[in-house]
């Protein structure tokens, strides 16, 4: 029997179980592998910079991000387009430029070590038996079950855990992220933010990554948001990106916060 159970080992999952760590039972369950680089082939749609506000979270925290963690290049400028209406401005924006796996791997080696960390294990549903909770999960193909007392899901914008609670919970817009890495010869001194309705009403960017660009885009999941992709890609050709060898391409649900109208 746990006293926790936490769905997700992401900077969300794994800082709740290095702050509870020492105080209660923790199982802390992700899809990924950590401990294994051969092993991992499950990587996250992440454009891997750190904002403002996660720099101020961390800090808080008391924690600094170690260099080894950091990628090149470091840059503090961002240029907009508005393909739309053909304008574009550079702004100073502090991000720090990250590789997301490397920094998920440090966040979780900071979780004491009497939290039971378990990798390769899928999620699959939990119901409520004698006031705790039954969790059901696929533990390298394998199901397997664990009680614990509170169950916390910390999986992401496409969360089983969520969708196991209630049909009827009113959810953001959600959309999918589509990312691809380019080999590049020169990295860009910024990053970017684009914005063009005939690809999508949220936003597309590219981050240079070492000796990679990094192209992606928040889509609309049933208007064609490979075919909106591959549009994007062309329109930054005319403004000047230019793409070397595909290297990898991925893709990730994730949620657009909306106001809601509350009732009187």
């Amino acid at each position: 029997m746990y006293d926790i159970t936490i769905i997700g080992a992401g900077p969300a999952g794994s800082t709740l179980a290095r702050l509870l760590g020492d105080r209660f039972k923790i199982l802390l369950l992700d899809r990924r592998d950590f401990q294994n680089n051969s092993n991992f082939t499950y990587e996250k749609c992440c454009g891997g910079l750190l904002a403002p506000d996660s720099q101020k979270m961390l800090a808080k925290l008391g924690l600094g991000v170690p260099k080894e963690i950091l990628v090149g290049p470091q840059l503090f400028s961002v240029r907009t387009i508005d393909m739309d209406n053909s304008i574009e401005k550079y702004y100073q924006r502090h991000y720090i430029n990250v590789d997301r796996i490397k920094f998920d791997r440090w966040l979780i080696s900071l979780i004491p070590s009497q939290v039971n960390i378990k990798y390769n294990c899928l999620f699959k549903s939990f119901k409520n038996e004698n006031n705790n909770i039954k969790i059901n999960y696929f533990e390298n193909g394998k199901e397997t079950s664990e009680y614990t007392k509170i169950l916390v899901g910390a999986d992401g914008a496409n969360s089983i855990l969520r969708k196991n609670i209630s049909d009827n919970h009113i959810y953001p817009d959600q959309y999918i992220a589509i990312q691809e890495w380019f080999e590049v010869n020169k990295p860009l001194p910024y990053y970017s933010a684009i914005f063009d309705m005939k690809i999508t009403d949220f936003y597309s960017w590219t981050i240079p990554k070492e000796n990679m660009l990094l192209v992606g885009s928040a889509l609309i999941p049933n208007k064609n948001p490979h075919n909106k992709f591959e549009l994007l890609k062309k329109k930054l050709s005319m403004y000047g990106f230019n793409y070397g060898k595909s290297i990898k391409k991925n893709g990730a649900f994730i949620y657009r916060t909306k106001k809601l109208n509350h009732s009187p």
